[in-house]
């Protein structure tokens, strides 16, 4: 190896949740190979492709390199390059000005999936410029799990892949393709290299289906009807785990009464699963001990989330495999700052009562702005106007659901900054866009407040182009002009400094080191109970009246009502070669999934005249696009599986890059949500199909 160049390591951050370790060779300021490394507490060695091409994103022509100003009408894509302290200058006043006249609640801070600390650091800004509106995606991904945890069991239960199960469940994860919340692949293959069985529930036949015990390929939509079909053979064929229900159980016989109605046969009709392999595999994950639900994010996308998650948690607490050693387990966090100290939640006291969600009545402990809501609070000023946003990590116009409706409250802000490594559609619409740094390229922390119970260390590698900034610096910037300067720092690493304090680490120090996990502790209830009201895990929530919650988890229906004239189901789900709407500009991703993929059974395809390659029109209720059929047995009949987050980086930036032509939530509406979380439904549509014709 020539002597300029050099091995480094670091973890991967950005292109998915992060959690591989790896191993980047520099030369100069260019990276020059990425591979993994196989000391990697996660990877062992694997690293996806999306991480592999990971550098091309450094030195792409198209990247933001220098702060805009927009100029002409919103949207027109003309742009005036103007200097960092003129961007900063007048966000800082446009967001003073607005909070001045409406008060700090009338901005809202907006993320997209946490990828590193900036998330965590725009809640600090955001709780101490005043506002109590952070808006997330987290109603369509983790919250519904961790928040259904923490009032069933008082904490987020994990599947624990570190130690040996006896069976696991990959229940709508498919974890081959995809990075679930930093559940990496490598892990649960070695177990079942050891022996480890598996059961899939996912309407694809994922890869790991031909190595799976049970497959049960159900309706898109339909998770909590299967749940408590479970919950009905486990219970009424005395399958659980008695002793640890009779001690350790709040409501079973309330649940137990409950289920009782749900029997497979009857939920076969609604999940598409014949009741034989419900009750085949129900038994064989009661029989498993200890054995672990490895869900997914799929199904947290409908109106009836609540019901799915707090069904799941109640099949991991009956059969006894909560926080327990290859179960679902408590992660405890390494010893680092509690992430309400370092958010600063001690200065907005009022934030639960004075949040939009706090007026839609949404579950408590739920702390971010679901999109639809903060969409209502712009376009109908219910429960107040918000009139300026500040945006990083995220890209709405295609990420929330109804994308029209999206755009049109986009329009109508007085005030809107994005951050980005590139122009998106959403950047498209901002008054200021700021030019980001992008992973390699700054020292962070990964993982920090998701409760999987390790941090990882993320130092930089090369240095980013001139003006390019890390999101944690332009908070830390803002935060001095918008917000008492003593909570700040010189540089955005003092941040970094602050996390680590308790661990008695400098930022260095815990870069040699890589990871940080915090103890291994399972079956902690033994000793202090579970931490809810009744000190039991509450399968019939004690308080349930108080929230105005079902006690126990429900079967209200589908997301859709069957409808003639949409006769088939609508789903999506991630692709292996993009990070939900990232990265369509990498020219080596970008070739492996050139265009749009809508993958359909041949059954359903032949019965619409389709065939491999067609141009095909997909319709529903609340719009239509097109994608390009790829025809596939691993589909069930019925199903249409379309490809989710497209727009074409290629087209008219006037026209926000193509944005209605193949966007996966011009399909899906906001005007059905899940009362507990504002969830929409993006599973289980109704739709129809057809073949486009050349004049179409």
């Amino acid at each position: 190896m020539s002597p300029n160049q050099k091995w480094l390591k670091t973890h991967c951050a950005r292109m998915d949740h992060g959690g591989c370790a790896l191993k980047v060779k520099v030369a100069g300021n260019r990276i020059t190979a990425v591979k993994g490394d196989p000391q990697g507490y996660l990877n062992r060695g694997y690293v996806c492709p999306k991480g592999l091409a990971s550098p091309e994103r450094l030195t792409h022509p198209d990247r933001l390199r220098h702060p805009l100003k927009r100029v002409g009408p919103r949207g027109g894509g003309q742009w005036e390059r103007i200097s960092w302290h003129e961007a900063l200058k007048t966000i800082t006043a446009n967001l003073n000005r607005i909070r001045q006249a409406d008060g700090a609640r009338s901005v809202a801070f907006c993320q997209g999936m946490p990828k590193g600390l900036e998330h965590f650091v725009l809640i600090r800004l955001a709780n101490l410029f005043g506002s109590p509106n952070v808006v997330a995606t987290q109603d369509v991904c983790h919250a519904p799990r961790e928040v259904s945890g923490m009032h069933t069991c008082g904490f987020y239960p994990v599947a624990d892949l570190h130690h040996p199960s006896k069976l696991v469940v990959l229940w709508g994860s498919n974890i081959t393709s995809t990075n679930e919340e930093g559940q990496i692949n490598t892990l649960l293959l070695d177990r079942m290299r050891q022996g480890t069985e598996l059961i899939v529930i996912d309407p694809r036949q994922t890869k790991l289906v031909p190595k799976a015990g049970h497959w049960l390929p159900l309706r898109p939509g339909s998770d909590h009807a299967l749940a408590l079909a479970w919950l009905n053979v486990i219970i009424t064929e005395e399958l659980y785990d008695q002793a640890f229900v009779d001690t350790w159980t709040h409501g079973f016989e309330a649940l137990a009464r409950h289920v009782a109605a749900y029997t497979p046969e009857k939920m076969a009709t609604v999940t598409w699963v014949p009741a034989d392999r419900i009750r085949d595999a129900a038994r064989a994950y009661a029989a498993a001990h200890p054995a672990a639900i490895q869900w997914g994010n799929p199904i947290e996308q409908h109106a009836y989330t609540f019901d799915t998650v707090r069904a799941l948690l109640c099949l991991m607490a009956v059969c006894g495999n909560l926080d327990i050693a290859g179960g679902n387990v408590q992660a405890l966090d390494p010893d680092v700052m509690g992430l309400g100290k370092f958010v600063r939640a001690d200065l907005i006291p009022q934030k639960r009562q004075e949040m939009i969600p706090a007026y839609h009545h949404m579950i408590p402990r739920m702390m971010t702005v679901p999109g639809a809501y903060f969409k209502k609070a712009i376009l109908e000023h219910d429960p107040y106007p918000v009139r300026a946003a500040y945006m990083q990590c995220t890209n709405p116009v295609v990420a929330y659901a109804d994308s029209r409706e999206t755009v049109q409250a986009l329009q109508q802000l007085d005030f809107l900054a994005v951050a980005d490594i590139f122009m998106t559609p959403t950047a498209a619409l901002a008054d200021i866009v700021l030019p980001a740094a992008t992973h390699f390229e700054f020292n962070d922390i990964g993982h920090y407040g998701l409760g999987h119970g390790y941090v990882l260390a993320r130092p930089k590698v090369v240095d980013p182009p001139a003006e390019c900034r890390p999101d944690m610096q332009i908070l830390n910037e803002l935060g001095k002009t918008l917000t008492n300067r003593e909570c700040w720092y010189d540089t955005y690493e003092g941040l970094l400094a602050e996390v680590l304090k308790p661990s008695g680490l400098t930022y260095d120090q815990f870069v040699a080191k890589g990871c940080l996990t915090g103890r291994p502790l399972y079956e902690k209830y033994r000793a202090a109970g579970f931490k809810t009201p009744t000190g039991k895990v509450e399968l019939s929530l004690s308080r349930a009246d108080q929230y105005g919650l079902s006690p126990l988890p429900t079967y209200q229906g589908l997301p859709e009502a069957a409808d003639d004239a949409y006769p088939l189901v609508l789903t999506s789900g991630k692709d292996k070669f993009y990070l939900h709407s990232s990265y369509r500009w990498i020219d080596t991703l970008r070739k492996q999934r050139p265009m749009p993929i809508v993958a359909l059974n041949p059954r359903t395809a032949q019965d619409h005249g389709i065939r491999e390659g067609d141009e095909v029109e997909i319709e529903t209720r609340s719009g239509r696009i097109v994608q390009v059929a790829h025809l596939t047995v691993k589909v069930v009949p019925g199903v249409v599986f379309a490809a989710s987050g497209w727009w074409f980086p290629e087209g008219d930036a006037a026209r926000q890059y193509e944005w209605t032509a193949a966007n996966y939530n011009i399909l899906t509406s906001s005007k059905q949500l899940g009362k507990e979380f504002g969830t929409p439904n993006l599973k289980g549509i109704g739709c129809r199909i057809h073949r486009r014709l050349k004049n179409d």
